[in-house]
């Protein structure tokens, strides 16, 4: 059973390795922070539990959100911080902390420019469709819109910098020395455990979704969801936090997602939806505003009979998602059926062919239906295309608040000097539930944060 209560104790008198700023993972979030932290001249050391960095990146579409970048400008993309806090905000219904929301908009695009200028990380904006509560298209992306390519890329960035990455050791123990972290003993997979002592320690270490036993506490409405995110994330930054004294925010924050490949467990780019097309449940058809957005789609397709839906679109959005090189895998997995009119298209998904028929025959056009979404992409027509799809919890979203330079802030507003968090362990900013999630609100908070704490100074 996943370990549910904080392990901190007092250092030992003498550590087995020291170096100066230690992380603890290697996602998006410990890879840039060890970037930062190497260019501010500091010795980096990252220990990560699987055998390589792969961790809650990889399975994302490795989109990061940032308003005001060069990438922008050159595809002729109007942005700015303030519109993308106010976007932010307006999606989680002004939930989260102001400071936190203007310091990751602020710091959005000066990443996304470093992280192409300087180590060459070939970021574009995606420009032929629009994700939920976006007012501009900022999401920018590598060539394969993948995750697997965003980690294997900041992985090799890291390796060439000469930066030391130790996989195989799982940060099991937090020490502490007053007010002063002082650091973690890990374990390897043979049960050997070592100490590592360091002067700054960065908890890059993601969420609790794979600790049942925490999500099962604070996240029930997800809870027969299907676990979509790295089983690492078992929730040691939470459980330190509350060995330390430290502020934990809207722990029942998550992004869910309710358009995964079912059985076949590959992501379905929300592009299919926002392009046109909608989701009927087995009786064939719709249950609600697919427009809403793909977190709060996971809870609205587990209440449908059997905890599915179908995904129903076209050629011409087909061709729009085949950027995506999970759709890609979903198409020669068979996920994905197509056919030339809509009752062959029923019968590939086993559903009732007259409610399916009826169903995308009467939906709008340029005008809202029963549900509130208004439809201004073309109408659907042959080929059609569906997928069954189920909903799943990729990410949980609270976390350890953090203050400037993602210093982690105790509960009398206070800070820890040297302890610092990013990504999945730290709270978010998609507000009190699966709601306020924004698209890429996760690896938004992964890098902006990564930087800000491995540029922060030594103590």
């Amino acid at each position: 059973m996943t370990a549910t209560k904080a392990n901190v104790a007092p250092p030992p008198e003498m550590f087995d390795l020291d170096c100066e700023t230690l992380i603890v993972g290697a996602g998006a979030a410990g890879l840039v922070a060890a970037l930062a932290a190497h260019e501010a001249g500091q010795s980096v050391l990252v220990i990560e539990a699987d055998p390589v960095p792969r961790g809650s990146t990889a399975l994302s579409a490795g989109l990061i959100p940032a308003a005001g970048t060069r990438a922008q400008a050159q595809a002729g993309i109007a942005d700015d911080p303030v519109q993308f806090a106010a976007d932010i905000q307006a999606k989680a219904g002004s939930e989260n902390e102001q400071a936190l929301v203007d310091r990751l908009a602020v710091n959005s695009a000066p990443v996304i420019d470093w992280l192409t200028d300087t180590h060459g990380l070939p970021f574009t904006v995606i420009t032929n469709f629009d994700y939920p509560g976006h007012s501009r298209r900022r999401m920018h992306g590598l060539p394969t819109r993948s995750g697997a390519e965003l980690i294997d890329a900041l992985r090799a960035t890291c390796e060439r910098a000469g930066l030391d990455i130790i996989c195989e050791r799982r940060a099991v123990r937090l020490f502490r020395d007053g007010a002063h972290v002082a650091g973690v003993e890990v374990a390897s997979p043979d049960g050997g455990v070592e100490t590592i002592g360091c002067r700054k320690l960065i908890l890059a270490c993601n969420g609790f979704g794979g600790n049942r036993e925490l999500v099962t506490k604070y996240l029930p409405e997800i809870d027969n969801g299907l676990w979509f995110g790295h089983d690492g994330n078992r929730g040691e930054a939470v459980l330190w936090g509350e060995g330390i004294d430290a502020d934990l925010m809207h722990l029942g924050s998550y992004q869910g997602h309710g358009n995964v490949a079912h059985p076949h467990g590959i992501l379905i780019t929300w592009a299919v939806i926002t392009e046109g097309g909608v989701q009927v449940n087995r009786d064939g058809v719709r249950f609600w505003n697919e427009a809403q957005g793909y977190s709060e789609a996971a809870r609205a397709v587990l209440s449908q009979p059997g905890g599915e839906a179908f995904a129903i679109f076209d050629g011409r959005i087909a061709g729009v998602a085949r950027q995506f090189e999970d759709f890609k895998q979903a198409e020669a997995a068979g996920a994905i059926k197509t056919s030339e009119t809509l009752e062959g298209l029923a019968s590939e998904l086993n559903l009732p062919v007259e409610a399916l028929v009826e169903t995308i025959g009467s939906l709008p056009v340029d005008r809202a239906d029963a549900f509130g979404r208004t439809f201004s992409a073309p109408p659907l027509e042959a080929p059609y295309c569906g997928v069954r799809v189920t909903g799943a919890l990729f990410h949980t979203q609270g976390g350890l608040r953090t203050g400037d330079q993602a210093r982690i802030m105790r509960k009398d507003g206070s800070d820890f000097s040297n302890l610092f968090a990013c990504g999945g362990a730290a709270c978010g900013v998609s507000g009190t539930s699966d709601s306020g999630y924004l698209s890429g609100n996760g690896l938004l908070s992964a890098v902006v944060l990564g930087r800000l704490a491995g540029a922060a100074p030594l103590v």
